[in-house]
């Protein structure tokens, strides 16, 4: 009995959702030995708040200019108390092109 978990940012219309689980019942249907009515597919749906990625938020990111000049600090970097480790940052984890990632990508 497949049972298929997919996680996704929160702000899909219930139209997009409902042909997304059409098209994975459709794919596990295809490729695996297995009975439609015991295909079982889990929507979790994440506010871009509580979705990070190199410490920072979708919605962090989504906040940046279109060519990425202002970079956001990561909140380790932003607190004192992190290890020194932490604070020095490194890359532009802040740029939209830094991430590449499930939420980044339409549906069609």
């Amino acid at each position: 009995m497949p049972q298929i978990a997919v996680t996704i940012a929160k702000g899909r219309t219930p139209q997009q959702i409902r042909n997304m689980l059409h098209e994975v019942h459709a794919a596990v249907l295809r490729t695996v030995d297995t009975r439609p009515e015991h295909i079982r597919v889990t929507v979790h749906e994440v506010p871009h708040t509580h979705w990070a990625t190199g410490d920072v938020t979708i919605a962090e990111t989504r906040s940046l200019p279109a060519d990425g000049s202002a970079a956001v600090e990561p909140a380790a970097a932003m607190d004192p108390a992190a290890p020194a480790d932490a604070r020095q940052g490194g890359t532009d984890v802040g740029h939209p092109a830094a991430f590449t990632t499930a939420t980044d990508m339409e549906l069609t």
